[in-house]
């Protein structure tokens, strides 16, 4: 009977088509990793009235505003580039300091969104942006408060599910790392442990601000341990000298 290490493949074992594969595969993904975090910041920044991304943009996106809406917010911030005319920003804020009502919205309001703002605000092109389509999932942006639940429920599976998935793959990867074993059990679990901590403080900073702390804590935490799992593994296939039996 084989010792119990040669059971299992090594990277070592694969070969060097199985190699590429697997190295290819990590880059798109930390690519793809980059490419999100740029769409988190460009999504939160500004929330503050403020250049820039803060621990109050992520208290305002999920728990809200005593004194300002989120649309107000983004208004007077991150979004008043993109408004054809400036003149349609003071037509905004007067509408919801008026109270938002629906006839205001499709008299005054709905135009210009849809003009300026729906080619980026609707779910079927970037989901984890407000709905700016239509009257009902305006007004929620538009009163104070933070992210509703019904938002919190659509992002958070798309994000449990997609976000899983790459772990697992990445962490197929990272099991044939030639490191201690107890390591390598307690590294494929952090990632998946930040992300249920994110998602669930999401829900929990709606609630309390102060847990903002937590969500960018959560997402650092799976953020870090997924990238070191992706530097391990693409060093130890390439780099890593082989051990001669």
């Amino acid at each position: 009977m084989p010792p119990p290490r040669e059971r299992y493949r090594r990277f070592s074992d694969i070969s060097v088509s199985e190699r590429i594969l697997n190295t290819v595969f990590l880059l798109t993904i930390g690519l793809g990793y980059f490419v999100a975090l740029a769409n988190l910041y460009y999504t939160h920044q500004g929330q503050d009235g403020k250049a820039g991304i803060s621990f109050y943009d992520v208290v305002i996106s999920y728990h809200g505003s005593n004194n300002q809406t989120r649309l107000g917010t983004a208004i007077n911030g991150i979004m008043e580039p993109n408004l054809k005319f400036k003149s349609d920003k003071d037509v905004i804020l007067q509408w919801i300091q008026e109270g938002a009502e629906e006839p205001g919205y499709n008299e005054k309001i709905a135009p210009i969104l849809n003009r300026d703002c729906v080619i980026c605000h609707m779910p079927s092109i970037n989901p984890s942006l407000p709905d700016l389509t239509n009257y009902k999932t305006v007004s929620e942006v538009a009163h104070a408060g933070g992210a509703t639940i019904p938002r919190l429920i659509r992002v958070s599976h798309i994000h449990l599910f997609g976000i899983a998935f790459i772990l697992f793959f990445i962490g197929k990867i990272f099991i044939l790392c030639d490191i201690n074993v107890y390591v390598k059990r307690v590294a494929v679990v952090i990632p998946f442990a930040a992300m249920l901590l994110d998602v669930l403080s999401w829900f929990i900073t709606k609630e309390v601000s102060s847990f903002a702390y937590v969500v960018i804590f959560s997402g650092a935490l799976m953020g870090m341990s997924m990238g070191l799992q992706i530097f391990l593994s693409i060093y130890q296939m390439w780099f890593f000298p082989r051990k001669i039996e």
